[in-house]
């Protein structure tokens, strides 16, 4: 991608609502669409530029020099709208504001920091799998049981939560993602709730509310040093419970409806419990709990002969990206044989996730767990989703199991 001032030619024009309720549901359409339409495509509807083919959004999203996240990584301008909540450090914000509060995490959140919690968290997940069997029987919602459940408990107390009010985490994680599109009917329907859930989470970010051995009480101590100031501190520490659990636990949910309908992938699994991680990519790249980002172009910009003009709001289609057979072969299948490295559902470039590594940790141990309980994994039901403008999210997800003997 490059600045040119030369002429270039007009975008096709799609009138399609990507935030609507049917396309939210069933994405992969329009997606199709939108791909087949051409590298980039106006909608009409926001009067922004959609990019839904591999090569461009990979392209856009290390290239935060022309696409920054400074303005918003939904719909709205921060140049232009207040934001509901101040914004965040890490995904809202482009160097130098990003570096020092991503430095940090990255030292926290390293794959060698997180050794110590490995035992502890397979410990977790063997307990809940067990309960689970034992209680639930052969048929229940792996949704509720399992996808969710688990990083509920594991997740915030590494960050050093309390046990009271977790409940609230996905509720705004729910929040959150959808303030990312328009303000819809999805948005309205949380509105009630948009003081009492903030409040609620902003008190967990505070010093005295965490455990002395957290994710949340190092973000502190980091202050203390002087890597961050105390003002920075707490909305590190929101990021964390904003992005850390709901998509995980939809990532989860994406790798157990995977296994549930591969039964083959289930069997290679239980085979080589060492493609877990793997496993968990793929899932990733299928499903994409995230869906969809915005940036912002800081300069009259052309991708393939399409001038965007600077200020322009651009949509990037990660679900898309992830499932564009010019970069993936067969890309609806769930393939434990395929190299999911490269996708985009962690974003990618210096705002890709900072805690894909604690995210794939939680499913390593959770997968390895079930793959030794059950030796098989079926759909007991149609599974249910849950509408949210940014995530492909979950409802509810009932499973048949048969245990091992």
């Amino acid at each position: 991608m490059t600045e040119t001032a030369a002429p270039s030619a007009s975008a096709p024009v799609s009138d399609a609502d990507p935030f609507s309720a049917p396309h939210l549901a069933h994405p992969g359409p329009l997606h199709q669409q939108l791909r087949e339409a051409g590298p980039v495509v106006r909608l009409s509807r926001y009067d922004v530029h959609a990019l839904a083919r591999y090569r461009e959004v990979h392209a856009a999203l290390v290239d935060w020099q022309t696409f920054q996240s400074g303005a918003g990584v939904g719909l709205a301008d921060f140049r232009h709208e207040r934001p509901w909540r101040p914004p965040s450090l890490l995904l809202e914000a482009d160097p130098p504001q990003h570096d020092a509060p991503r430095r940090v995490l990255r030292d926290i959140l390293a794959p060698l920091s997180l050794r110590r919690l490995g035992q502890r968290w397979q410990e977790a997940a063997d307990h809940l799998v067990g309960t689970v069997l034992a209680e639930r029987g052969t048929e229940f919602d792996a949704f509720d049981a399992l996808a969710s459940a688990y990083p509920l408990q594991v997740f915030p107390d590494a960050v050093g939560l309390g046990p009271h009010g977790r409940e609230n985490l996905l509720p705004y994680g729910n929040m959150a993602f959808n303030a990312f599109g328009p303000r819809n009917d999805l948005v309205d329907a949380d509105a009630h709730r948009v003081g009492k859930l903030s409040a609620w989470v902003n008190a967990q970010c505070t010093r005295e509310a965490l455990s002395e051995d957290g994710f949340g009480t190092r973000i502190w101590a980091a202050a203390d040093r002087g890597d961050l100031t105390p003002a920075q501190a707490p909305l590190v520490v929101r990021s964390l419970l904003t992005a850390g659990v709901d998509t995980t636990v939809h990532g989860l949910a994406a790798a157990l409806y995977a296994f549930a309908t591969h039964p083959g992938e289930w069997q290679r699994l239980r085979e080589r419990p060492e493609l877990a991680r793997v496993a968990f990519d793929e899932a990733v790249r299928r499903q994409s709990p995230v869906q969809t980002f915005f940036r912002t172009a800081t300069t009259d910009v052309d991708i393939a002969g399409t001038r965007i003009p600077q200020g322009s709001k651009i949509l990037l289609f990660l679900g898309s990206a992830n499932r564009d057979p010019a970069r993936w072969t067969d890309p609806d299948r769930f393939d434990l044989t395929r190299d999911p490295s490269g996708h985009v559902g962690f974003g990618m470039g210096i705002h890709q996730c900072v805690g894909q590594h604690v995210a794939r940790l939680e499913a390593e141990c959770l997968l390895t767990a079930l793959a030794r309980r059950v030796a098989h994994l079926e759909l007991a039901g149609e599974p249910r989703r849950h509408l949210n403008n940014t995530l492909r999210s979950w409802a509810s997800l009932p499973v048949r199991v048969r245990p091992t003997t």
